[in-house]
C-alpha cells in the first residue's frame, strides 16, 4: 500500500473506485473516501456477485456458492492504480484481487482464472505475450429497446450508410468522440495503438500494444469503460455486443498470443522462418479444444449470430499464414515475432476469460504434443462449419471437456456454465417481434 499511498498523495485523491471484473467483465465493486481506503487496505463483496447474470437474476444451481454468501476478502493491485480521467474531483480507480480468509485467491473471479492459467505456463519458465485488438460500434443513442440500433450521426449532419473501411475521413467524422477517448487512455497508460474504420457502417477497431496477459486483461477491461464514458459525453453510444445490428459485420477481439522463455526469446519461430515444434503443438491445442471453450469467447445469446450468420466470422478452426478466412491465422513475420491471431472470440468476451481460455487451449497442446491439421491454402470458408452454434451447444461442449475444466477450475466452470444458462433460458423466456409478425396468424 506503501506506493499506492504515495502517488495518492502526489496526486492529491480525493476518492477511490475499488474495481473488479465480474463474468460479463462489467466493473462492480464500491466507491470509497481516499482516506477510509488507505486506512483500510482493502475491501469487502459477497463472492455471490459473481454469479448474478446479465440481467441481474441468479441461476437456479448456486450450489457452488457457499449457502452463508461470505464475504471475499479484496486487496487492491499497485500496477493498476490510475486516473479516474473523467471524474470532476481528482479520483482514482484501482482493480482488485479476491481472496477467502486463508489468502487463496477465489477461484471464481475472473482476475484469478487468468492468473491459474498463467502459472501453468510460469511453471515450464514461459511467458505469454498477447496483443488483443477490440472491434466496435458508435450507435445513436437507444432509449427504447424494441427500436432497433442505427447508425450515428457524424459531423457532416448526415449518419453513415455506406460501407466505409479504412476510410480515414469516416473515423474523422467522429474526431471528437476520439480525442477525448485518447485523452483518456493517455491519463489511464492504456497503450491503445492504431484507430481503424472497420467495415461496418461506423464500426472501429482499436489495436493494444503487445505484453503481460493480465495487464492487457485490465487493459481492454478498463478501455471498454473509457469508450463508453466518452462516447457518453457527446450523446451517443459504445456498443461492445458482438453482433448489434442485421445488416451489418459483427465485432471480434482478435488475440495475438506468442510465448517467449525467460530470456525473452520467442519460442515460437526458428531462425531459418519456420514455425518450431511447440508452436505448431499450440495451434493443435487451439484447434482440438476451442469448441470446447467457445461459450468463454462467445458468451451471450447474441454471439451466436456474430458466429454462424456473420459477415468475416471463422467458420472452423482451420489455420493458415496470412490466411484471413481462418480462425488461426499466423501473421508473416521474423522469428522474433512469430504468433498466431485467434480469430474467435467476439468484443462482447470477458477479456480476462478469453485470455485464459485461448491460452489453455494452447498450453494443452504442448503438453499432449498434438499436431495441427494441415496449413489452410484456400479459403476456409468453403469449408463447413465446425462451431457450436448456439450459446447451449457451446456451454454442453464446456461442461464435457475435462482437460479445460482442470485448466479454469472446476468450480468456475460450474459457475459459468449457471449463470450463462440462465441467460439463455431468460432470452428465451421472451417473445421476439419477429415471432409476433409471421406466426401470429399464419401457424
Amino acid at each position: 500500500m506503501d506506493s499506492i499511498k504515495g502517488w495518492m498523495d502526489a496526486n492529491r485523491i480525493t476518492e477511490v473506485e475499488c474495481l473488479i471484473p465480474d463474468f460479463t467483465g462489467n466493473a462492480r465493486g464500491k466507491i470509497i473516501p481516499a482516506s477510509k481506503f488507505l486506512r483500510e487496505g482493502g475491501m469487502r463483496l459477497p463472492e455471490v456477485i459473481f454469479i448474478q447474470t446479465v440481467t441481474g437474476d441468479y441461476p437456479d444451481d448456486d450450489s457452488m456458492i457457499d449457502p452463508l454468501e461470505r464475504d471475499m476478502h479484496l486487496f487492491p493491485d499497485p500496477n493498476t492504480i490510475r486516473f479516474v480521467p473523467w471524474a470532476l474531483e481528482p479520483t482514482a480507480q484501482v482493480i482488485h484481487d479476491c481472496f477467502d480468509t486463508s489468502g487463496n485467491l477465489i477461484d471464481i473471479a475472473p482476475r484469478s482464472v487468468l492468473r491459474r492459467v498463467l502459472s501453468c505456463f510460469d511453471k515450464q519458465g514461459w511467458k505469454p505475450v498477447v496483443a488483443p485488438e477490440l472491434e466496435f460500434y458508435l450507435v445513436k443513442r437507444n432509449e427504447d429497446a424494441d427500436y432497433p440500433l442505427v447508425p450515428p450521426i457524424g459531423r457532416n449532419g448526415r449518419p453513415e450508410t455506406a460501407r466505409q473501411s479504412f476510410s480515414i475521413d469516416a473515423v474523422n467524422e467522429f474526431d471528437p468522440i476520439f480525442e477525448d477517448m485518447y485523452d483518456y487512455c493517455e491519463a489511464q497508460n492504456l497503450e491503445v495503438d492504431t484507430l481503424v474504420h472497420e467495415s461496418g457502417a461506423a464500426q472501429m477497431e482499436i489495436n493494444f500494444l503487445h505484453g503481460d496477459a493480465i495487464d492487457l486483461a485490465d487493459q481492454v477491461f478498463l478501455f471498454k469503460r473509457t469508450m463508453r464514458e466518452a462516447a457518453h459525453r457527446h450523446g451517443i453510444y459504445a456498443t461492445f455486443m458482438a453482433k448489434p445490428m442485421s445488416d451489418e459485420p459483427g465485432s471480434a477481439m482478435h488475440i495475438h498470443q506468442s510465448l517467449v522463455d525467460g530470456e525473452g526469446r520467442n519460442l515460437f519461430g526458428t531462425e531459418d522462418g519456420g514455425h518450431t515444434e511447440l508452436f505448431l503443438h499450440f495451434i493443435a491445442g487451439l484447434q482440438k479444444y476451442t469448441p470446447a471453450v467457445t461459450a468463454l469467447l462467445a458468451p451471450n445469446v447474441n454471439s451466436y449470430r456474430r458466429l454462424t450468420f456473420g459477415e468475416s466470422a471463422p467458420r472452423n478452426v482451420q489455420w493458415g499464414v496470412e490466411n484471413r478466412t481462418c480462425g488461426l491465422r499466423v501473421p508473416y513475420s521474423d522469428a522474433n515475432a512469430r504468433r498466431v491471431e485467434n480469430r474467435f472470440a467476439g468484443a462482447d468476451a470477458n477479456p480476462y476469460l478469453a485470455l485464459a481460455a485461448t491460452l489453455a487451449c494452447g498450453y494443452l497442446g504442448i503438453q499432449e504434443r498434438l499436431q495441427p491439421l494441415p496449413e489452410m491454402k484456400t479459403s476456409a470458408y468453403d469449408l463447413p462449419y465446425s462451431l457450436p452454434r448456439t450459446l447451449e451447444e457451446a456451454l454442453s461442449h464446456l461442461e464435457q471437456c475435462d482437460p479445460i475444466k482442470e485448466m479454469l477450475g472446476e468450480r468456475f466452470v460450474q459457475a459459468f456454465v449457471a449463470v450463462k444458462r440462465k441467460e439463455y433460458e431468460t432470452y428465451f423466456g421472451v417473445i421476439s417481434r419477429w415471432e409476433r409478425e409471421f406466426l401470429l396468424l399464419n401457424v
